[in-house]
């Protein structure tokens, strides 16, 4: 009775073990197709703009008198950041962060209180964008000096809904919308001829459309069912996300190609119940080399950060699971 269950007998309630795990004693292995795959971050449309931000989020917003703050970095492009954060004065700066940020992600800083506004009141953040293992528009390398107002941080309208966060946020635009222009020398800059001695008004800013996302590459044909199997458990919802799961055969499907059914899957999920105020729903991805999970996580802390998320219990689905809490 030692031995390890596999998931689908946690699931079944089974006790039984399988031919394999009698005979080896040991853990069945949890493998899964898509682990092949090193994948590469969902771009968006609009998201080749070259976007970032330095924002800062108090911890208690309604108590501003008796509130500390946290600082991060958004990266809001399809381009990978290079980054190097520091603050200081003059020919004197202390380095805070450096490191990398994935597409469409924000990264966590540091936390600090009224006490340390006054040593970053003068912030620079350098950064170069890139995206690896494709072309790409190359962008300028950038070097943003912000002025903090430590004033603003005492003022409840300072901080203000965003796309970013839950809570309000201050935020200090790194680049936003390439403001930054690529330096040329002994560049000439003038109008067109046939607006010079004119009047004539600067166009007007064409709206981007609304985010999309990418278009599938797999056939609905290969699918078991518009939804995952779907198992009621102690009052949570439990999805195998498992490619033998959700898929009648991989044949022609490249583990790229199954990792993205195995995400429409998970976000087709949270939609189905995303008015249940405190539905529980575990996602079993398995162990493997984490690249499922790792997805998963990412579009949690982005695109659901209002829904709490926790490892599911190892004693009922393995190390292989989350479980998703939806807020409304």
């Amino acid at each position: 009775e030692g031995k390890s269950k596999s998931i689908k007998a946690r699931l079944s309630g089974n006790t039984a073990t399988t031919t394999s795990e009698t005979e080896a004693g040991e853990e069945e292995i949890d493998y899964d197709p898509a682990d092949n795959f090193v994948p590469q971050p969902r771009e968006r449309e609009g998201g080749n703009t070259l976007t970032a931000y330095l924002a800062f989020v108090p911890t208690k917003p309604r108590e501003l008198n008796n509130t500390d703050f946290e600082s991060y970095l958004v990266n809001d492009s399809n381009y990978y950041i290079h980054y190097l954060y520091m603050v200081g004065t003059q020919n004197e700066w202390q380095c805070k962060a450096v490191g990398e940020i994935e597409p469409n992600t924000k990264l966590f800083i540091e936390r600090f209180s009224y006490d340390d506004l006054n040593n970053i009141a003068e912030a620079c953040v350098q950064v170069f964008a890139y995206k690896p293992a494709k072309t790409f528009e190359r962008k300028p390398a950038l070097d943003a000096h912000i002025r903090i107002d430590a004033t603003k941080f005492y003022k409840l309208n300072t901080f203000r809904e965003n796309d970013f966060f839950d809570a309000p946020a201050l935020l200090y635009a790194v680049t936003e919308k390439e403001k930054a222009k690529e330096t040329k020398l002994n560049e000439k800059i003038e109008l067109p001829k046939k607006l010079q001695g004119s009047n004539t008004q600067p166009a007007q800013p064409t709206l981007q459309p609304a985010r999309k996302p990418l278009v599938r590459r797999y056939e609905n044909s290969q699918s078991k069912a518009k939804y995952a199997k779907q198992i009621l458990k102690n009052d949570k919802i439990v999805v195998d996300l498992h490619a033998e799961e959700v898929l009648e055969t991989t044949a022609g499907l490249t583990p790229g190609d199954i990792l993205e059914y195995q995400m429409g899957i998970f976000r087709s999920t949270l939609e189905q119940y995303k008015n249940k105020n405190q539905q529980k729903i575990v996602f079993i991805h398995g162990k493997g080399e984490g690249v499922l999970r790792r997805s998963i996580i990412r579009e949690l802390n982005y695109k659901y950060k209002k829904y709490h998320f926790q490892d599911a219990s190892f004693r009922e689905y393995g190390y292989g699971a989350t479980q998703v809490t939806i807020i409304t």
